[in-house]
């Protein structure tokens, strides 16, 4: 049964242009194609990715952040309550209003408070600021070595230059060494992503980021399998080219280095957008779906690899609205606004409005108690009980 799925799958009729089969790929001493069994490779090289991740942040970025005066805030720990606890992590951690109710009534205190105690769990829960440095240190090392590395392998590759070279010869392209270890350096990375996604700081593009993950594990994997090596090493290189100015963006922003954070935020944004929505349409799009057509006839991996194509580029506009968004309240504003992917702390206002309401209580109570027992005090003068009243209204003392 497996095997009359595998087969039916791999029919070369699906992958191949019309006139190819698999046997016109077969390897000999001197030429090697692309197999998919090579990809298994990436799933060890991605956990060895995630070793080397762990060491890192380690002893380098989380040292270099102390240094770099990186604080992490001091948040106001949540109060040990069992009820709460139970709720928080079996249900909700965002109480709806008559949870809040039935809440506050077994613990026998005020919906404020138990609103309070949500609102320190929830902080208790979000990554530190160390944590996002230490994570955005990595990934700006690891684009980096990837994009040099991608501009090193493709320098003198004709199709970097010559688009239409893509096609030439397709599909019996011989794999080059160097291409093979720089895909399986950009698949192993992307793998090591998705295991480290549950403990990773969440965004509120979580799910975005799920499927674009998915979705490039997946095209890498299929453009290896059908030997579109040459157009998905210019997908991978076009990537790297604004990430590698995303990630310091956000280090020094988590620095406190407003100007340094303003100026890569626009460097970034304009390398995004222009990588994103001009380069990457013109010589991926354009490339995969005309000059293709050149060499040969539609079949059904042209058909799917275009899709795939799409769908990435369409989450290159949902991230590109959110830069111009961002980048429109930086024009009005004259500073970058936070990320808006971010997942933010609530406790600023949140506290210091219940401390305000503290102190108004207490100072109700303060003000009731003095005036019943018939005196009261301003600005640490004396009471009206060690004063005299003279007839013109002034006051001598005793």
């Amino acid at each position: 049964m497996a095997r009359s799925l595998y087969e039916w799958l791999w029919q070369h009729e699906f992958w191949l242009p019309p006139g190819i089969t698999w046997e016109d790929m077969q390897e000999s001493e001197d030429t090697h194609y692309p197999q998919p069994r090579d990809l298994l490779l990436s799933i060890p090289f991605a956990l060895i990715l995630v070793v080397i991740r762990c060491a890192f942040e380690r002893a380098i970025a989380l040292p270099l952040s102390t240094k770099l005066g990186v604080r992490d805030k001091q948040r106001p720990k949540a109060q040990p309550n069992p009820v709460l606890e139970t709720f928080y992590s079996t249900c909700r951690k965002n109480p709806e209003e008559g949870e809040l109710l039935s809440l506050a009534k077994q613990c026998d205190l005020s919906v404020r408070k138990v609103e309070k105690w949500f609102r320190r769990r929830r902080n208790m829960d979000r990554p530190s600021l160390s944590k996002k440095f230490s994570e955005a240190c990595w990934r700006f090392s690891f684009y980096i070595i990837s994009f040099f590395t991608g501009l090193a392998v493709l320098y003198d590759k004709p199709w970097l230059w010559d688009h239409r070279e893509c096609w030439t010869g397709y599909p019996q392209q011989p794999l080059q060494p160097s291409l093979f270890w720089y895909y399986m350096l950009e698949l192993s990375f992307y793998w090591s992503l998705v295991l480290t996604l549950p403990f990773d700081v969440k965004r509120k593009d979580f799910k975005e980021q799920i499927i674009h993950h998915a979705a490039t594990i997946f095209l890498i994997s299929f453009s290896y399998c059908a030997n579109y090596i040459r157009i998905g090493t210019l997908v991978m290189v076009i990537h790297d080219a604004s990430d590698c100015f995303l990630e310091p963006t956000k280090i020094f922003n988590y620095m406190k280095w407003k100007k340094t954070c303003d100026s890569l935020f626009m460097i970034f944004s304009a390398v995004f957008l222009i990588s994103r929505l001009v380069i990457y349409p013109y010589t991926v799009l354009y490339n995969t779906y005309y000059y293709s057509m050149e060499i040969f006839q539609p079949f059904f991996g042209y058909y799917f690899v275009n899709v795939l194509l799409i769908i990435l580029q369409l989450l290159h506009v949902f991230w590109s609205c959110l830069i111009i968004h961002m980048v429109y309240k930086f024009i009005l504003q004259g500073t970058m606004e936070k990320d808006m992917r971010s997942d933010t702390e609530e406790s600023d206002k949140d506290e210091e409005r219940d401390k305000i309401r503290e102190k108004e209580e207490n100072g109700i109570k303060y003000f009731s108690n003095v005036t019943s027992n018939g005196y009261i005090q301003r600005n640490g003068s004396e009471t009206l009980d060690n004063r005299t009243h003279l007839a013109n209204g002034h006051a001598k003392e005793r």
